[in-house]
């Protein structure tokens, strides 16, 4: 069986638990994945790979997944890029601060997987 890439994922977090969760099932969907645990990491890599969406933590080492948002959308060759944060913090004024900050999604843990491929590919 062959598979076909639909994409590059950056997948930045801290949790490993959550790191495999999320990359597993987007691999399951074709994607591929790049992983890290920083921001800084995230950034570099993002300097030299196309990616097609970015799922990131709100609390990472170095910067903060707010600050990342701001990075990505700030810069003209990242804007159109989804950018989905996953975290553990059910507070709304963090889901509204992501979203100033230029995330397409704010999930919070438990989520479901299939909501998530679908700001993806949106």
């Amino acid at each position: 069986m062959s598979i076909t890439w639909v994409g590059k994922v950056l997948i930045i977090q801290d949790s490993l638990s959550e790191l495999d969760f999320i990359s597993s099932y987007l691999e399951s969907q074709g994607y591929q994945i790049i992983k890290t645990h920083t921001t800084k990491a995230g950034i570099e890599i993002a300097l030299e790979v196309r990616l097609s969406a970015v799922v990131t933590d709100v609390v990472i080492p170095g910067r903060s997944g707010f600050e990342l948002c701001r990075f990505f959308k700030s810069h003209y060759t990242y804007q159109n890029i989804p950018i989905v944060v996953c975290s553990a913090h059910h507070q709304e004024n963090h889901r509204i601060w992501a979203r100033k900050q230029g995330a397409d999604a704010y999930f919070t843990w438990p989520f479901v997987v299939e909501d998530l491929l679908n700001v993806i590919q949106s």
